[in-house]
């Protein structure tokens, strides 16, 4: 009995490497976009908080300076908690009266 010979060219072989990639796809966005937990919260940069807002970063000062969210300066440093956030969205949101 011969045993079968697989190539780079076998459909099983290409679904492995395919397969290998998405794991290794799945991997590094999950290195990327971890955030670690202190206190059961996650904290988030100016550059991420602007991003997720979808304001400028100059917007985030004047929010920040405004008293408007709430933040931790550390060593000229900025960041701020998820849940802080969520908060004032959740309080801050209107609904649409649409007759």
């Amino acid at each position: 009995m011969i045993d079968a010979v697989y190539t780079k060219r076998n459909a099983r072989i290409k679904l492995f490497f395919e397969r290998c990639k998405d794991l290794k796809d799945a991997l590094g966005h999950i290195r990327d976009n971890w955030r670690p937990i202190l206190n059961n919260d996650t904290f988030l940069t100016d550059a991420e908080v602007a991003q997720k807002l979808r304001v400028t970063r100059r917007t985030l000062h004047e929010y920040r300076d405004s008293g408007l969210i709430p933040y931790y300066a550390i060593g000229g440093k900025y960041i701020y908690s998820e849940k802080d956030l969520c908060d004032v969205l959740t309080k801050n949101y209107r609904h649409a009266d649409i007759p």
